[in-house]
């Protein structure tokens, strides 16, 4: 009993886990086990989580909003089957580094946007309309939308917006140039843009 107790005890090497979790992550895969796929990449806007269901990326999320936190809501509003499965996003890390890298300009991922409802959606899905190094105010973006009068409304929908930097909500300012909110903080919206705007 002693020696069994001993075996379960002793202490497992790093390589050994990241073996075993390699093949939990690719037979959880193959059975169709995966509802939410996620990975963590570091960019010049500091450590994004990237997470995607069968139809697509779902979620790009900053280091500031807690990614247990946004695993933990993942896990709830969709499916508690969440695992660390990066093979599931490599398109999105490549496509991801290509942009930080100006090799990318649009981004060409399928994207699954259940997180959003109603006004908010229809938003977040307008908002790939403004060109790379462009910028709209709120305003013109409620234009765009067909609610010239939702100015607030399209303010929200940015601030909520759950795939930043695809869904680029960083190219929309105040009517007088500022900044206005973002997710990331201004220090990553400021990022963004000289980014997009040195190319």
């Amino acid at each position: 009993m002693n020696d069994i107790l001993g075996v379960l005890s002793a202490p497992v090497d790093p390589e050994t886990m990241a073996r075993l979790h390699a093949r939990l992550a690719r037979e959880a895969e193959s059975e169709g086990l995966v509802d939410v796929a996620y990975t963590v990449v570091d960019s010049p806007v500091g450590r994004l989580l990237l997470a995607a269901t069968p139809k697509g990326l779902v979620r790009v999320a900053y280091q500031n909003e807690d990614h247990d936190r946004v695993l933990e809501t993942l896990a709830s509003k969709i499916s508690p089957r969440v695992l660390h499965a990066p093979r599931r996003l490599e398109s999105a890390v490549r496509e991801i580094d290509e942009y930080f890298g100006r090799l990318r300009r649009t981004f060409d991922l399928p994207l699954d946007l259940s997180l959003s409802h109603g006004f908010r959606q229809l938003v977040q899905k307008h908002l790939p309309e403004i060109g790379y190094g462009q910028t709209l105010s709120y305003r013109q973006v409620a234009e765009l939308v067909g609610s010239p009068r939702a100015v607030r409304a399209v303010g929200t929908a940015c601030a909520t917006n759950p795939l930043p930097v695809v869904v680029p909500c960083h190219r929309v300012l105040r009517a007088d140039g500022s900044l206005g909110g973002y997710i990331g903080g201004l220090d990553a919206k400021t990022t963004l843009l000289n980014l997009e705007a040195a190319a």
